[in-house]
């Protein structure tokens, strides 16, 4: 989505959840690339879906609503931490004026969530505490921090990742 001439102000993309969601993993903001697509982690170089093809959660060649439908059909869910800010590129760091999204009534709605993923600890997992301190200790739902996706951190391999982020195939519905 363009940013707006009224504010200058990027809104993010909704929910992507189905009615037996178990996991619901958190981004901080779409990147330019993803608002431009409307998909969650629509920038090639981001590794998001060739670890949810690695774990057999979806298939990333697959056009992006059937790659949904698959995670929703196995209890994920994607959203992100921020509704809405100012933002120049597409990097965490320069995120203003962020609005946070009603994280704890998605998880209101859908009590069967019983993980939530964090996608990278300075991104999500930094607005979610900002934002959710109450969640943050990660008691019920549980919180899980994961090593980010972004194209930006490339410390861990993407077989390193994978290993990581297994956790969302364990909790995932079969």
């Amino acid at each position: 989505m363009p940013q707006t001439p009224e504010n200058g102000r990027y809104a993010g993309l909704p929910p992507v959840i189905g009615s037996e969601a178990a996991v619901l993993i958190l981004g901080s903001f779409p990147s330019i690339q993803s608002l431009a697509a409307q998909e969650y982690y629509g920038n090639p170089q981001n590794q998001f879906w060739r670890i949810m093809g690695a774990l057999d959660l979806a298939d990333p060649h697959d056009p992006y609503p059937v790659r949904c439908r698959s995670l929703t059909s196995r209890g994920v869910a994607l959203w992100d931490v921020i509704a809405s800010c100012r933002r120049e590129g597409s990097g965490d760091a320069a995120i203003r004026d962020p609005v946070p999204n009603p994280v704890p009534g998605l998880l209101a709605m859908h009590p069967g969530i019983r993980l939530v993923v964090l996608n990278g600890k300075g991104g999500a997992g930094r607005w979610f505490a900002r934002f959710f301190p109450e969640l943050a200790g990660g008691v019920a739902p549980r919180v899980a921090i994961l090593p980010s996706t972004s194209p930006a951190h490339a410390r861990l391999s993407l077989s390193a990742k994978v290993r990581e982020w297994q956790i969302v195939s364990r909790h995932a519905t079969t």
